[in-house]
């Protein structure tokens, strides 16, 4: 008798099993393959007519027939509108990332600028995040440097405060930004509130496109400050008033006509593809950012759009208007879920002529240009990860490189760090911080750092990946040091099982030069490369990469212990009442020894709270 393995049943029939089953409302399905991993993620109005339309065994694309040959089972899950179906479409596929979906890889949150409300000299200053702090915020920027660059332009223009408020109390005389004339100096009263307030609501104009009356209003003062025969003060206006023109100037696309809107346009050449997005807000243009969503050889340009507006704007805000390059599948569909996520109505629109028709032109030249020099950086990089393969007898270009490194100062706030690259270059999305737990390390002791930094990263691969499928597991290591790190880093390997994942330390040759590096694998003699090999260079990069981002994150844990104190610990005290607990007392060491009555009179501080607060000092002995 002998043991027959049956195949699992696969394609069209699969597909076809399921149509006694669903009916025709909308919704959304999933085809998975034998292994149960999400190949593709769909939307339909009528899942009965869309799930037919794969049963059919011919007609289909080249995408499109893979897809169904791999197919084992479907899931659905219906929804009440084609709306609903939409939305949970893209989230199913920024979470589940399956193979057969247009993708948009890079999903970072964009920084706004934020003018705080709750003080008598409100701050400006930049943001990132959820936006729990009170104020005016306004953005989004494409990036932190077109941010920064509208902070400076304001500070030069408007003389607002960018200062902690930290900062800003203990100030007992100008600082250098008033100095170089970007302050008013309210810390130290060289301005009034009502005065300082003004300014702050002429930025806020500025921020919403009413530039033209803030002209106007400084013109008129400073004619009135020459009259008044103060020269000093008019000079100063003047000032002002020329920043504010070479502001307006240096802005570049200022769309008269476009108040509001994100311009998305998309080039796509030899299986790639490109989106640039510019931000346009109060009729100012705040930046664009390129994305390159991973796409098929065989998909339309209308499919690659939808997708990428659907998960562009999962977590984000969405204007009011979007003026796209290309017509996308279904406007109406995707209006609709975007105005019931504003809360008004949003636009969608393909313009042929006039401005909005010349900012999406732009934006294609951005897009087209942009997906050109990444293709010739891909193909560097293919270069590069073959000539790495062939330096260090691997068995192909790897397609996963993560390289390590620790950063301490004698042993204190150590740190780990991995970063990745790869046939894209840096996958900054990848890299990973390792605050260092070990309490019986030695300071000081790298080997054991990177021990567990190492054990911490594969135990969670086995335990997250085993059979290797997510492209997470690496295919080549880094490590920086030599024989020594090299043969630790080995025998954790061994100890996890995991012997197969090729290692490479590199050590500072002689005199610790770069250029003489050597590089050290196991069971092999210490070699070199060329002093001028393009592959020493990219490993040298590689290296610097890793080094400049553990000094960063052990500088940021080192920063962030110094300003720690007791306080912290104290259950019910945030940032605000810790700063009105150390503006009252002064030092956290004076709060621990104060009394209860004292405690209560701190402005903020509850009687509960001043309870347990002297009960956390007094308890401890």
């Amino acid at each position: 008798m002998t043991e027959e393995t049956i195949k699992p049943q696969l394609g069209h029939e699969v597909i076809q099993g399921y149509l006694k089953t669903i009916d025709t409302s909308p919704g959304v399905y999933r085809m998975l393959d034998a292994e149960s991993r999400v190949l593709y993620v769909g939307k339909a109005r009528n899942l009965r007519a869309r799930v037919s339309s794969y049963a059919r065994p011919t007609g289909h694309s080249p995408r499109i027939a893979r897809m169904i040959s791999n197919t084992a089972s479907m899931m659905f899950l219906t929804t009440r509108t084609e709306t609903e179906a939409l939305l949970l479409e893209q989230n199913l596929i920024k979470q589940l990332k399956p193979k057969f979906n247009v993708l948009l890889r890079d999903d970072k949150s964009f920084p706004n600028i934020l003018v705080t409300t709750d003080q008598d000299f409100p701050q400006i200053k930049k943001h990132r995040g959820a936006k729990k702090e009170k104020g005016a915020y306004y953005g989004p920027f494409a990036s932190a440097g077109a941010v920064n660059r509208t902070l400076n332009q304001l500070q030069r223009v408007f003389l607002l405060r960018d200062c902690s408020d930290a900062m800003f109390d203990s100030r007992t005389r100008p600082c250098l930004q008033h100095q170089i004339k970007r302050c008013s100096a309210p810390c130290v009263g060289k301005i009034s509130s009502d005065e300082y307030r003004q300014s702050v609501r002429d930025a806020e104009r500025f921020l919403s496109g009413r530039t033209t009356d803030i002209q106007a209003r400084l013109a008129g003062e400073m004619a009135q400050a020459s009259e008044a025969m103060e020269f000093e003060r008019a000079a100063a206006l003047r000032d002002r008033i020329k920043a504010l023109t070479q502001v307006q100037t240096a802005q570049g696309i200022n769309p008269k006509g476009v108040a509001e809107a994100d311009i998305i346009a998309l080039h796509m050449d030899s299986g790639q593809a490109c989106v640039q997005v510019f931000f346009i807000r109060a009729n100012q243009n705040w930046g664009n950012r390129d994305y390159y969503p991973r796409v098929g050889a065989d998909v339309d340009a209308a499919e690659v759009l939808e997708a990428f507006i659907g998960q562009f704007y999962d977590t984000r805000e969405p204007p009011r208007q979007l003026i796209l390059s290309n017509e996308i599948e279904n406007p109406d569909l995707m209006a609709d879920a975007l105005s019931g996520k504003l809360g008004r109505k949003v636009e969608l629109l393909v313009p042929q002529r006039g401005e909005k028709a010349e900012l999406v032109d732009g934006a294609l030249r951005n897009a087209r240009e942009s997906l050109a020099r990444k293709m010739a950086e891909t193909a560097t990089q293919g270069k590069l990860l073959s000539g790495l393969a062939e330096a260090f007898d691997l068995p192909g270009p790897p397609q996963r490189i993560e390289v390590y490194d620790n950063s301490h100062i004698q042993g204190a706030h150590a740190v780990g760090a991995m970063i990745v690259a790869g046939p894209d270059g840096m996958m900054k999305n990848q890299y990973r911080k390792f605050n260092i737990r070990g309490d019986e390390l030695t300071p000081g002791d790298d080997f054991g750092m990177m021990k567990e930094v190492l054990t911490r990263r594969f135990k969670r691969l086995i335990k997250e990946d085993p059979e290797r499928r997510e492209g997470q597991w690496p295919e080549l290591l880094l490590i920086d040091g030599g024989a020594g790190q090299v043969s630790a880093v080995a025998s954790i390997m061994r100890e996890y099982g995991v012997e197969d994942i090729p290692m490479v330390g590199v050590a500072k040759g002689v005199d610790r030069d770069a250029g003489k590096e050597e590089f050290h694998r196991v069971g092999k003699r210490p070699m070199a490369l060329r002093h001028n090999d393009p592959v020493l260079y990219f490993v040298q990069r590689l290296r610097d990469e890793a080094h400049r981002f553990a000094i960063g994150t052990h500088r940021a844990k080192r920063a962030k212990a110094v300003g720690a104190t007791p306080l912290d610990d104290v259950p019910g005290v945030g940032a605000a009442r810790k700063r009105a607990l150390l503006a009252h007392f002064g030092s956290a060491k004076a709060v621990g020894r104060a009394n209860l009555s004292d405690l209560k009179a701190v402005e903020g501080v509850s009687g509960a709270l001043a309870e347990t607060i002297y009960a956390y000092f007094h308890d401890r002995g």
